[in-house]
């Protein structure tokens, strides 16, 4: 009976909103909601209950542990064959089309010979299968990625002494030269040295930040900051292709201005353009990029995009080694692509120290491209994803192949747009498309030997037309948001003239700058009432809106804290047309005024003439500059509604507003605020002593406005019922008359 009798008492305690309706003196009715007793929390118990979740071991907690490590343990045993590998095969067949040429090309933006990208579009996939929770995503190289790394390659190649004369010639060394710290390391191994120890680093950054629960990272990665990176970023490899495309041999510019500097030195030897390539260029434009455009424009109606850049690489290739254009023209070409697989080998563990800061943006850009293109299409197609799974399993798709000669990779955007739009199913298309690779690298690849370089840096380019294509973007986004789009022009100017890893700094500091900006000079409105309502809203947007007689209602659109909290006063004073500090000074002056005036009245009359005093009070009128400042309000109502917090300081200018608009008979009132808000009121004692904070801080502004409206009828009351009491002195001295 007592245990029922205490459940019971427990659950009346615990009622959601238990309503309490107290009748004030001056019989108003307020709502008072009675609050949960806070749970005790105790950090200790909280890291040991979440010590034994993880350490507890038990056949369920291993099965389901390793199920979402790698969910391919889940979700291929469901696996339906026949609604479901068809899709995946043929999906999975075109990715792999398309990747040929695009995993060549790319390696040459990254400074690395093309086996290497085939190598690394190839592991990454089979990686990327048995840990990814996204059903859509393909991963392999990137451009933006790959323009980084080749940066950091190519700075590392400098450092090292080793000399561009083979830039613009031939993309490979003698990969068979490659020694495992034996004999001479050249260029080509070098190269691949430096970026597997930098995919090594990305892989690690980002296993870490998964492991960790880091996932939120991204979300100071906005739409605006990634677009406009990767539209600058866009620019960057246009301008570090041109030189393929027209046959020069320019010296490399990295770091600061490198863009214009490019640019500079390709004016400069415009007059040394290699016709075979500008030809052969222009001619490859002019056929891949109005196919593109088709397969854009009819996707829908299309089963397949018509794989038009692996077409011009066979037609590139086959003419170019029947028409020697090597030879006889000078023009660069792949040369030997080796096929196979080579022994694994370790990171070089020296240059570290040198990549570590490289790596940083590197794996921030790899996994925010791969879990936002992961959760686009989660919501697309309604399933879920896993946020910090996905920045494990892009990990893993960079640590582990680094030890197989490959360099950094990510989602990739225009292929999992690829692998979506034909009718992907799983990750399976995956392992079709590792399949597809495969046979390039036990069999096609030496046949790519005579394919241009400039045909690489078309693909290249053709592949960016959409980053390109936001520029087209820039007026609807004005339109909608002026401050995101200084975002994107910011991110984007200063990743194309500074450097791709500076303008992604640039960029998230200049965003965040942004919001700092945005609580710091907020909006701030007057309210007035909607006709028979209860409902209250800005007055300079919403016409025919009432006003309350000489109550003010004030909103400030933004949480108050110190940055803020100067901005929150003026505002206040500005838009209220009363400022306390100044009117509590007139009335001081006014006060000073009418004592001094008084003191000489009364030496130079004397005492004889004290019965006096009374009608001369009557007969003089006081002058107007003695007259104390009328105020056109009595109560001021702050709407708390859009402030997520106060800290220290915002709840000291809170009270300092309090104490100075009281100094001159304006009582302030609080409406809509949260439960936080109210319980740093009640414990920094916002109404004083004679309160915990909750008799002045309202739950809606109708209730304060009726409060107020209230008061002030019973202050009037009281000014009449003193007024209609004449002092005795007066009615002495009027007996007197």
């Amino acid at each position: 009976m007592e245990d029922t009798s205490s459940q019971k008492s427990g659950q009346s305690r615990d009622v959601l909103s238990s309503i309490a309706l107290e009748e004030s003196p001056a019989d108003f009715i307020r709502v008072k909601l009675e609050e949960y007793e806070p749970a005790d929390f105790s950090t200790k118990d909280l890291i040991l209950k979440k010590a034994r979740e993880v350490c507890t071991c038990s056949h369920q907690a291993i099965i389901t542990f390793f199920c979402q490590l790698f969910p391919v343990l889940d979700w291929l045993p469901r696996y339906n064959v026949k609604t479901q590998l068809l899709g995946d095969v043929i999906s999975g067949l075109l990715v792999g089309i398309v990747a040929i040429p695009q995993s060549i090309s790319y390696s040459l933006l990254a400074s690395q010979d093309p086996i290497y990208g085939i190598y690394t579009n190839f592991f990454c996939n089979i990686i990327y299968v048995a840990m990814a929770t996204s059903r859509h995503n393909c991963v392999g190289s990137f451009g933006v990625l790959c323009l980084m790394i080749g940066q950091s390659v190519n700075r590392h190649l400098q450092l090292a002494g080793y000399s561009d004369d083979n830039t613009g010639s031939s993309l490979v060394g003698n990969s068979t030269s490659f020694s495992n710290g034996t004999g001479a390391c050249d260029r080509s191994c070098y190269a691949i040295t430096v970026a597997l120890s930098l995919s090594f680093l990305v892989g690690l950054y980002q296993i870490l930040l998964g492991v960790l629960q880091l996932g939120f990272v991204a979300v100071y990665l906005s739409e605006p900051l990634l677009s406009g990176f990767v539209t600058g970023s866009s620019l960057t490899i246009i301008t570090s292709q041109m030189k393929y495309l027209l046959g020069l041999k320019i010296p490399r510019h990295e770091g600061v201005g490198s863009f214009i500097l490019t640019w500079v030195d390709l004016f400069r030897y415009i007059k040394n353009t290699n016709i075979c390539d500008l030809v052969t260029s222009l001619v490859a434009l002019a056929v891949i990029v109005p196919v593109k455009e088709i397969n854009d424009r009819y996707k829908e109606k299309m089963k397949a995009p018509f794989p038009i850049e692996l077409l011009v690489v066979i037609v590139a290739t086959v003419i170019s080694y029947y028409c020697s254009f090597e030879k006889r023209y000078k023009s660069a070409v792949c040369g030997d692509i080796p096929t196979g697989f080579r022994k694994p080998t370790l990171p070089d563990v020296n240059l570290f120290s040198s990549l570590a800061v490289d790596a940083l943006p590197i794996a921030v850009i790899g996994f925010a491209m791969t879990v936002s293109l992961a959760e686009i299409f989660g919501k697309k197609h309604g399933y879920a994803v896993r946020a910090n799974q996905e920045m494990i399993a892009i990990g893993m798709c960079n640590l582990i192949p680094s030890f197989f000669y490959c360099f950094a990779s990510s989602a990739a955007l225009t292929k999992t747009l690829l692998k979506e739009s034909t009718g992907t199913q799983t990750q399976v298309s995956g392992l079709v498309t590792s399949l597809v690779l495969l046979l390039v690298l036990l069999w096609i690849a030496p046949l790519f030997y005579s394919l241009q370089t400039s045909i690489l840096g078309v693909v290249t380019i053709v592949n960016l037309r959409g980053g390109l294509r936001k520029f087209c973007d820039t007026p609807r986004m004005w339109q909608l948001s002026k401050l995101d789009t200084v975002v994107w022009w910011t991110t984007m100017l200063s990743s194309t003239l500074i450097t791709t890893e500076i303008g992604l700094l640039v960029g998230v500091c200049f965003a965040l700058l942004c919001i700092i900006f945005r609580t710091q000079r907020p909006r701030a409105t007057l309210l007035g009432k909607v006709s028979n309502t209860e409902i209250y809203e800005d007055q300079s947007t919403y016409k025919q809106l009432s006003s309350i007689a000489n109550v003010k209602i004030f909103r400030f659109e933004s949480s108050l804290y110190y940055a803020n909290k100067d901005y929150f006063k003026t505002v206040l004073y500005q838009k209220t047309g009363v400022n306390p500090i100044l009117l509590a000074a007139k009335h001081q002056r006014v006060e000073a005024k009418a004592n001094a005036d008084t003191s000489n009245s009364k030496s130079f009359f004397g005492t004889g003439f004290d019965c006096l005093k009374p009608a001369k009070k009557r007969a003089e009128k006081p002058p107007a500059d003695a007259c104390p400042p009328s105020i056109d309000m009595h109560t001021l109502i702050l709407d708390c509604g859009a402030m997520q917090f106060i800290d220290t300081v915002g709840l000291s200018a809170l009270k300092e507003t309090r104490h100075d608009y009281k100094e001159i008979g304006v009582q302030v009132l609080l409406a809509n605020c949260n439960p936080s808000i109210r319980h740093r009121l009640q414990e920094g004692g916002w109404a004083g002593k004679t309160d915990s904070g909750g008799q002045l801080a309202f739950h809606s502004v109708h209730d304060a406005v009726q409060f107020a409206e209230r008061w002030y009828h019973v202050q009037q009351e009281n000014k009449e019922k003193k007024h209609a009491h004449l002092d005795p002195e007066d009615l002495n001295f009027q007996v007197s008359l």
